[in-house]
């Protein structure tokens, strides 16, 4: 897997990919060597971006704006992710900008509301966090659950935020700094 960071207005983001597609992201909240280590884990090695990973960069760049940006054109490699967990990320790949649903609401769809803890363990596990938008994803009582991204559930809250959704806090109480 081939790897690079980049600035946006957000912060810094990680980034790696293969000949398949995109295998990893990370968003901002870490410190430069810290970030480095984890974009790098298990064998990646910095590169130079081909244009359609460029692209998405400047899609992601264009997210950390404000700009409402669709990322279901892009090609994942998810080839190390465990079935059920690639079940859900499709699932949920329906769930656009400015959209939420629950983890009971995406088990159901995968075959019933006891995979809710299944679906929460995906979630958690997510390796490419925005694209596979898991942000989107709230609790049963319509608030933020967990999320495993650095800043944690402040960090989803945060990333809601810039989509228009507000959930719990008036938006307006809310920064957008990672």
């Amino acid at each position: 897997m081939e790897t690079t960071i980049f600035q946006t207005a957000l912060g810094a983001f990680g980034i790696g990919w293969t000949d398949t597609g995109i295998a990893r992201l990370q968003l901002p909240g870490l410190g430069p060597d810290e970030l480095t280590v984890q974009i790098n884990r298990d064998g990646g090695v910095p590169g130079v971006p081909s244009r359609a990973v460029q692209l998405l960069i400047n899609q992601i760049e264009d997210y950390a704006d404000g700009a409402a940006v669709s990322f279901e054109q892009t090609r994942l490699d998810l080839t190390a992710v465990p079935s059920f967990h690639r079940a859900a990320y499709q699932a949920l790949l329906a769930c656009g900008w400015g959209q939420t649903t629950t983890y009971g609401a995406l088990a159901k769809t995968l075959g019933g509301a006891a995979l809710s803890r299944a679906v929460g363990q995906a979630m958690g596990a997510n390796p490419i966090p925005l694209i596979i938008p898991c942000h989107r994803v709230l609790a049963s009582n319509g608030k933020a659950g967990g999320y495993s991204a650095p800043g944690g559930a402040l960090s989803k809250l945060r990333m809601l935020a810039l989509e228009g959704v507000s959930v719990g806090a008036p938006v307006g109480q809310m920064g957008f700094g990672f």
